[in-house]
């Protein structure tokens, strides 16, 4: 009998053939356990991202509980306000000028730890601290609390993944709420009064046809991205390197031409996305592949299963950084064709960032790592999201 509870032991081990098996025999599945319909097919999850019945109502109990509200539940003029205050800080020359520093010295900083051992956990030394870190100096808040940031992380990331309404997990997540509120409200309000050149300094003076974010929506933007910029280049970055392991012929193409690194990271988010699964909520009953979603209902949109449709993608479980059928040019925007990042309105405000940190970080581990292999077994863990929980790679310093 053939799996499709995207809960299984099964899907939890490996997705793919779940994955399959939802978008050919049941392309919209009701999962009681969840109380949630499941879409699978690369044109109802497009749909789902852009068309506008489709609402994210469902962060108002997915992520404001320990967020607070945030931009990615606003709609309209408010949204779009919102949206023009951050996004000049995530792109363009301010990107490049005041933050590809902070990342080329948080990279030097972690590769020096290892870069002639000959061998490393990559995860461990490198890719679930850099993004992390990164972001910390960004914002212009002390070094000295990059592991008290990398606690409160790990600690909304499990709250967002708690499909299973574990109550400890939950109440971690709602004491990290707190924590990290006292933490950045004071810190928020001195730069208010006393900007700095320093993203929170941004945040706390953008300013919109004369409005501004209050001190509540500034530590709110903090949060998800300490969560959104953090998880999806943590586990981004190792699928990639994973990716490029495993198939040397793809290593070697970027290793001669490094500026498809943004291929590789397209290729990884189309092939591997990090976020496997975005929730949405219809404001009226929809007419999907394989039957009507009720107004109200909660739509799980499988991104990781729509990007392998094969009605999209000719030979979608290949991995390729030149695929034909992959839009690279719009990779890193609201037009991609693929679900990595969303689509649509709500399109990752922060996938220039993200694009940007992985290829400094790649660069520099490229150069100072040869003849790369696999020291052990890699896998991919995790549903909500997913990647290598370890990778353990041997390699030649280079000299």
């Amino acid at each position: 009998m053939t799996v499709t509870d995207i809960l299984s032991p099964e899907c939890l081990a490996d997705p793919t053939a779940v994955w399959e098996a939802l978008r050919e025999t049941e392309p919209l599945a009701f999962h009681q356990g969840m109380n949630a319909y499941v879409i699978s097919r690369y044109a109802d999850v497009e749909r789902a991202f852009k068309d506008p019945v489709f609402t994210s109502d469902n962060y108002s109990w997915q992520l404001e509980p320990v967020h607070g509200r945030t931009i990615l539940q606003m709609d309209g003029r408010e949204h779009s306000v919102h949206r023009r205050l951050v996004t000049p800080a995530f792109r363009g020359g301010e990107l490049t000028a005041r933050f590809v520093p902070v990342m080329r010295r948080n990279t030097t900083e972690l590769l020096d730890a290892f870069r002639y051992d000959g061998e490393v956990d990559l995860v461990d030394a490198f890719t679930t601290r850099y993004p992390i870190n990164v972001i910390v100096d960004m914002l212009g808040l002390p070094k000295s609390d990059h592991a008290l940031f990398h606690r409160w992380y790990t600690s909304l990331m499990a709250f967002l993944a708690n499909l299973t309404q574990d109550p400890a997990v939950a109440a971690a997540g709602l004491r990290t709420r707190d924590e990290l509120t006292d933490y950045l409200l004071p810190r928020i309000a001195e730069c208010r009064a006393d900007p700095r050149d320093d993203l929170l300094s941004v945040l706390c003076t953008a300013e919109i046809d004369g409005e501004r974010m209050t001190e509540r929506e500034i530590k709110s933007f903090v949060s998800l991205l300490l969560l959104a910029g953090g998880e999806t280049t943590d586990k981004a970055l190792a699928s990639m390197m994973l990716n490029l392991v495993r198939h040397p012929d793809q290593m070697a193409k970027v290793r001669a031409d490094r500026s498809l690194i943004g291929h590789a990271l397209a290729e990884t988010l189309r092939h591997s996305p990090p976020v496997q699964m975005i929730m949405r909520q219809p404001a009226a009953d929809v007419e999907l592949s394989g039957g009507t979603v009720p107004a109200g209902a909660t739509v799980v949109c499988l991104i990781a299963a729509a990007n392998r449709d094969p009605r999209v993608y000719a030979d979608p479980d290949r991995f390729d950084v030149s695929r034909p059928d992959l839009d690279f040019a719009k990779a890193y925007t609201a037009a991609a064709n693929h679900t990595g990042f969303a689509l649509g309105r709500h399109f990752c405000v922060g996938a220039m960032l993200a694009k940007t940190e992985v290829e400094v970080a790649a660069n520099a581990l490229l150069d100072a790592m040869d003849d790369i292999e696999l020291a052990e077994p890699a896998h991919p863990r995790g549903l909500f999201t997913r990647a290598p929980a370890s990778l353990r790679l041997r390699f030649r310093p280079a000299r």
